[in-house]
């Protein structure tokens, strides 16, 4: 089961990643205004605070992936704590979003689903 949470908190990393490059480095583009249904002049009046947001997810990924890292290494408790530390509070964030904007759904269960069932399973892999 741990490989199982490791493999998903992996995925949610990933997509963290994406999120990052969409709001640090791409924010004003076409194709990212319309992943996040702005207009020109609503990115361009937010690119400041999405490139700030774009580094959270990216630091959460790290956090994540360094936690991966170390329980493949064998550092299983460290390396535990970093992926419960990363992945929930993606998990939870994902939950903030879901309850502040309900109209923003399909985003939140986007990015909360993957993390939420990694930690529940490197929870139940840990106590099995």
């Amino acid at each position: 089961m741990v490989v199982v949470a490791l493999v998903l908190a992996g995925l949610a990393a990933l997509v963290h990643v994406y999120i990052f490059v969409m709001e640090s480095l791409t924010w004003t583009s076409a194709k990212t205004r319309a992943v996040f249904g702005t207009s020109a002049e609503e990115a361009e009046a937010t690119k400041e605070l999405a490139y700030n947001q774009g580094f959270y997810n990216l630091f959460l990924a790290i956090v994540t992936a360094v936690g991966i890292v170390l329980v493949a290494a064998g550092s299983e408790a460290a390396g535990a704590a970093l992926v419960f530390a990363g992945a929930g509070s993606v998990a939870a964030a994902a939950t903030v979003l879901l309850v502040a904007s309900p109209d923003k759904r399909g985003a939140a269960l986007k990015q909360g689903v993957v993390p939420l069932l990694a930690v529940v399973a490197l929870l139940v892999g840990l106590l099995a």
